[in-house]
């Protein structure tokens, strides 16, 4: 998995960056902010995800590590969101704010996003202030959530199935590798 890239922008299209690291161009789509902070021939560093689909692996960028975070955040945890969604919900809004917003059941930012209308702009607040609620109740960090999701799907599980695992899993299990085991067990493998 391609997880960080370091290297020269060698050109820059409407949403994507191609990023040359010795020699070999990756292209990387990217927010709207990372795009007006990056200049064609500078060396850049971004945290990246790697969305593999049958046709396609893309992938998507990030300065901030946080950026990233609620990206993927967002693309395990909502049924629905998909990659270039989770963009452009980062597009319209910091992580942080939107981050709030969701927190105060404020579904204004998440409306302004192309193809997100308000029932589901409703299941990202619903989805989402969940998960934070958790958060706080339980000590799982979404991060570690996030890891143990994407290493379910890394066996091979598909999407709905880990979350739903994971969901099954008792909250007072707080480690990552653990609640993967645990999950493991309740898929059954």
């Amino acid at each position: 998995m391609i997880t960080h890239l370091t290297g020269t922008i060698i050109d820059k299209e409407e949403r994507s960056v191609v990023i040359d690291v010795h020699g070999i161009g990756y292209k990387v789509f990217v927010t709207t902010t990372t795009m007006e902070s990056i200049k064609d021939g500078k060396e850049i560093s971004l945290w990246t995800h790697l969305a593999v689909r049958e046709d396609a692996q893309t992938l998507y960028g990030f300065i901030k590590k946080d950026e990233l975070f609620f990206f993927e955040l967002l693309i395990s945890s909502v049924s629905g969101v998909g990659p270039k969604t989770a963009l452009g919900i980062l597009n319209v809004s910091s992580a942080e704010n939107i981050r709030r917003a969701v927190s105060s059941g404020d579904t204004s930012h998440l409306t302004k996003v192309a193809g997100i209308g308000k029932k589901m702009a409703d299941k990202i607040v619903l989805e989402l202030k969940g998960k934070f609620e958790a958060e706080a109740s339980t000590g799982i960090s979404l991060r570690d959530e996030v890891d143990a999701l994407e290493a379910l799907k890394a066996l091979g599980f598909k999407h709905n199935d880990a979350r739903e695992a994971l969901k099954d899993v008792d909250p007072t299990i707080t480690d990552t590798g653990a609640r993967v085991k645990r999950a493991l067990k309740l898929l059954g493998k």
